[in-house]
């Protein structure tokens, strides 16, 4: 009998296309950052998604972790509650390109695509 492989389980997923936009990012801070991913109050649709750089020193016990190739991304339990299963994209196109965000949590995504409600 053979054993499966079993892929890491994680929360928030990103493309390719996302992870070396986000790693491209990072190289030009000139620092081994992490990304933190959340929510907040407000935009057009009740919540926001945010996304920023930050040390792994500032990553806090209760936050989740996911790891893609040593590149970690982190996230708050108060925002994994409305991302766990989104995935995060990234695209060049010139309209409608950069980050988007797929979340099989929100129940009304404005047209902007960088705010939901749930």
């Amino acid at each position: 009998m053979t054993q499966a492989t079993e892929t890491p389980k994680r929360g928030i997923l990103m493309t390719d296309a996302a992870l070396r936009h986000v790693l491209r990012l990072r190289e030009q801070q000139g620092r081994d950052l992490c990304l933190r991913v959340g929510v907040r109050g407000g935009g057009c649709s009740g919540m926001s998604y945010t996304m920023n750089f930050e040390e792994a020193d500032n990553i806090q016990p209760d936050d989740e972790v996911y790891d893609y190739e040593g590149f970690k991304v982190v996230c708050d339990p108060k925002s994994l509650l409305y991302l766990y299963g989104m995935v995060l994209d990234y695209s060049d196109a010139l309209i409608g390109g950069g980050f988007q965000f797929t979340n099989p949590n929100a129940s009304q995504t404005c047209g902007c695509g960088k705010s939901f409600s749930a």
